[in-house]
């Protein structure tokens, strides 16, 4: 099940600018919070440029927590400076 979800074409974007579905929404919004900041950081330890989203993987796990299950999903991209042409 999880195999043909993952291995589908890969689709930029969802219908309308602001996504309606809730998992997708809280990730459009946890942008909206920690997307500067998290940016700052990353640009503080390894300089100008941007995490690549082509050599990249993801990873979904479940955390047992005894106040309730929490997801860590952990990202992975090769770090691409910006260069000057």
């Amino acid at each position: 099940m999880y195999a043909s979800e993952l291995t589908k074409y890969p689709v930029k974007g969802s219908d309308s600018i602001v996504p309606t579905d809730p998992f997708i929404y809280r990730f459009y919004e946890i942008m909206q919070v920690y997307g500067l900041p998290l940016k700052d950081v990353v640009q503080e330890k390894f300089g100008d440029g941007i995490m690549s989203a082509i050599d990249f993987t993801l990873n979904v796990e479940k955390e047992e927590d005894p106040k309730g299950d929490r997801v860590r999903i952990t990202m992975s991209g090769k770090f691409l400076p910006y260069k000057k042409w």
